[in-house]
């Protein structure tokens, strides 16, 4: 019986990423899954619920597995710059652009699903950022004066997403190259430090690259 609703959630998924809620039909998804209509609607009695279940668990698999590398014990630049290629990453993916676009689109529909993508992804990131903000003001890498730790942590995350999530949902992924991608992290990392680091952080962006690694 699970392997059978996890055929369902998967089918209903592809096709949802794909069609829409509007454009996605029973039909299809039955066909996608590859489970008769009956099954189907015996686990999920209408369209609206599975759409629920699909978002929910989309919602599970979006969350950025980034608790190990933000605490990681390297320098601070070399976490912001492996942990912005990682939030450029999610925004590019397939599945990630597909989910925000969908979040978007059936916010109004389902505005509780809306809410819980925002606090499944955003808000959890922005604590861990946070969390890791504390510690480097601890270890003198931030300034001491950098009390809103909230609009610190948007304004790496958003640098990160510059010229990169706008495009691909526009006007797709094959838009974005990876010398844009590193275009835009790199500058997320220099922008961030040089205004909320303390003068030893910014001397690892001025360091050459050994030094700056050792």
């Amino acid at each position: 019986m699970g392997r059978k609703v996890d055929k369902v959630l998967r089918g209903a998924r592809d096709v949802f990423l794909r069609d829409g809620y509007h454009g996605a039909s029973v039909d299809d998804i039955a066909r996608e899954a590859a489970v008769s209509k009956a099954t189907l609607y015996s686990y999920f009695p209408d369209k609206a619920q599975l759409f629920e279940a699909v978002f929910r668990e989309m919602m599970g698999g979006a969350i950025w597995e980034l608790d190990r590398l933000i605490t990681a014990d390297l320098p601070i630049d070399e976490v912001l710059r492996f942990t912005g290629h990682l939030i450029a990453s999610q925004y590019l993916s397939e599945a990630g652009h597909r989910a925000l676009r969908l979040a978007i689109a059936e916010a109004p529909r389902f505005p509780f699903l809306g809410e819980a993508f925002y606090e499944s992804s955003s808000v959890r990131l922005h604590r861990l950022f946070e969390s890791q903000f504390r510690i480097w003001q601890q270890e003198g890498m931030l300034r001491n004066d950098l009390d809103d730790l909230t609009l610190a942590a948007d304004c790496f995350i958003l640098l990160c997403a510059a010229r990169l999530r706008d495009k691909v949902l526009l006007v797709g992924r094959l838009h974005v190259d990876d010398a844009l991608i590193h275009r835009t992290v790199e500058n997320a990392v220099q922008v961030f430090l040089r205004a909320y680091g303390t003068p030893d952080a910014i001397a690892l962006l001025d360091a050459p690259p050994q030094k700056a690694r050792a």
